[in-house]
């Protein structure tokens, strides 16, 4: 059986990662003369970047349910896991 490794960070760190990575600036152009410009910064609302963070601990977990081998069960398991109280940090942030 394979060993299971200890998850390098804790839910809590995982969340607050998975959230920054989310908080990325939007630009948009808004035209005229400086067509050279990135355009107008956008921010995402909180509420977003915590919705898009979600989305991808459901699809990690989606791709780990569908595509992972009976020889892979425990580390799977294991792994969702974890990734379920990623996504409860998340909620709670």
């Amino acid at each position: 059986m394979a060993e299971i490794k200890p998850m390098e960070n804790k839910p809590q760190q995982k969340a607050k990662e998975l959230l920054d990575k989310m908080n990325v600036i939007h630009y948009v152009k808004l035209g005229g003369e400086n067509q050279e410009s990135k355009g107008l910064p956008v921010f995402m609302h909180d509420d977003q970047v915590k919705q898009c963070a979600i989305n991808a601990v459901d699809e990690m977990i989606n791709e780990y349910m569908q595509n992972s081998t009976f020889a892979q069960l425990e580390w799977v398991d294991y792994r969702i896991a974890f990734l379920k109280e990623v996504k409860i940090e998340i909620e709670k942030l």
